[in-house]
């Protein structure tokens, strides 16, 4: 008896989840759904492979390291989560368009019952696609890192999320606002929501006491905005309070969209607005307002691993065997130029500031970045190492994120020839500007080489106080010109 019981049950159940996922696959055929997916599947790989821009330079290429593919497609959704809610608000006007509305309503099937199949539809779809998208960059990632890890999973579900939520929210729009102007004015209105949140509402200017530059740092009224900012170090991801304060947020423009579909009165519909509101609510109660606890340094992937003084982080560990070597002998010449005032040790740097602050540097350490133009141009061991001795003597005093010309590779060109005793042109020059360096540091060099060694380093002194502390021109004290 318990075996035909069982066997009864089972007849019972299974045709039910059957009938389910037939009507699912209907309403994925008959739906604006898999255009939807289609379109911001294919627009996204357009716009990355099309453009060559930020998310293909450097260390933080978007098929470079995990955290920078999760955060590049994320920056995608500036547009893409506006194409989601136009789509959903078109998905949401179908019962309207066919003048069925009255019809669905009056069958004893449950409104939410209805709603869940085009919801669900929806969801897979714009789901899959994101999916598909950071699929397509995690194959190239795994070509070019050697450091795997799951820290950058929320950045994408929670992406995966915002593109869920505004679908889900279009279509209960759509169907409560039933005008073909619907989803045109929905998409444009979310465009000009996350334009506004990371060009001008969601961020806060302010001026670099030091240089005079103005910066600008994310507000916590930005990290509603499915977009995150540009990814400028491979080490910086998202902080936990950041994905809890995004996921309840989304979650209430979800729960609105749902109840906007089902609701049939404009009581109701009133009331449905109340997930969003509260979720916003608690989202901004939850999300850290210091700009320092919303983009913070991955400290598993800052990890220094070392070879002897030579330090890289774990996220670039494969790259310290062709370090070593050259910082090694960079320290020694360092070492014999400066004496007991040399760098110890060659270091990469793990700290990140605002775009458009000033550098800080060590006097015991070469901090170097693999972005840099000076290392990222390097031929050979022998140009690293003159990499190396201009960081450690010039290291750079441009705002972070900002490019320049001028006194600093001067003097750069002078300081090395100087350990050197032989003026080299560095790399990072271009051919263009070979020439105007070598015009500029060549007189000052040979006219420091022609100072008594005591005064050749005093110089060399007081123009590496200068470029450690980003306060004057280093290549004018080298010159004689400032008062040291």
């Amino acid at each position: 008896m318990n075996g035909l019981s069982l066997h009864a049950d089972l007849n019972i159940r299974v045709p039910h989840v059957d009938v389910n996922f037939r009507v699912l696959r209907i309403e994925l055929r008959r739906s604006v759904a898999p255009w939807a997916g289609g379109v911001i599947l294919t627009s996204a790989l357009a716009f990355l492979y099309l453009v060559n821009a930020a998310w293909w330079n450097g260390t933080t290429a978007w098929t470079a390291q995990w955290t920078s593919l999760a955060l590049w497609t994320r920056s995608l959704l500036f547009y893409l989560c506006p194409l989601a809610v136009g789509f959903g608000a078109l998905q949401g006007l179908r019962d309207h368009r066919s003048k069925m509305v009255e019809l669905l309503t009056s069958t004893p099937r449950p409104a939410r019952h209805r709603a869940a199949v085009p919801a669900g539809a929806t969801a897979i779809t714009l789901a899959s696609a994101y999916a598909l998208l950071v699929l397509v960059g995690g194959v190239q990632v795994l070509a070019n890192t050697q450091y795997t890890h799951l820290s950058w999973l929320p950045i994408s579900l929670v992406g995966a999320l915002f593109l869920v939520a505004g679908g889900v929210l279009g279509m209960g729009a759509g169907r409560a606002l039933p005008s073909a102007l619907t989803p045109p004015l929905l998409a444009m209105g979310a465009f000009t929501f996350t334009a506004l949140m990371h060009l001008s509402l969601g961020r806060t200017a302010t001026t670099d006491p030091a240089t005079g530059f103005p910066t600008s740092e994310p507000n916590r009224v930005s990290l509603l905005s499915p977009e995150v900012d540009e990814v400028h170090s491979a080490l910086v991801t998202l902080s936990a309070p950041v994905h809890i304060g995004q996921t309840i947020w989304v979650l209430g423009m979800a729960t609105t969209g749902f109840a906007l579909l089902v609701a049939a009165t404009r009581r109701a519909r009133l009331i449905a607005l109340t997930p969003v509101l509260a979720g916003a609510v608690l989202a901004l109660l939850v999300l850290p307002s210091d700009p320092s606890r919303m983009y913070v340094v991955d400290k598993a992937a800052a990890e220094l691993v070392c070879e002897g003084p030579v330090c890289v982080t774990r996220t670039h560990e494969d790259r310290l065997a062709a370090l070593a070597g050259p910082g090694k002998e960079a320290l020694r010449l360092l070492r014999g130029a400066l004496g007991e005032r040399a760098p110890v040790s060659v270091r990469e740097n793990t700290v990140v500031q605002a775009v458009g602050s000033t550098p800080k540097w060590s006097r015991t350490t070469v901090l170097l970045d693999f972005d840099d133009d000076l290392v990222t141009a390097a031929r050979g061991a022998r140009q690293l190492t003159w990499a190396l001795l201009a960081k450690g003597l010039v290291p750079g005093c441009t705002p972070v994120g900002w490019s320049g010309f001028g006194g600093d590779q001067y003097a750069q060109a002078v300081a090395v020839g100087w350990v050197l005793g032989e003026l080299k042109p560095l790399p990072g020059v271009s051919a263009g500007t070979r020439d105007e360096v070598d015009t500029k540091a060549r007189p000052v060099w040979k006219k420091l080489m022609a100072l008594p060694r005591a005064e050749q380093v005093s110089r060399i002194d007081a123009m590496r106080g200068a470029a450690l502390a980003c306060k004057g021109d280093p290549f004018d004290v080298l010159s004689g010109r400032a008062s040291r």
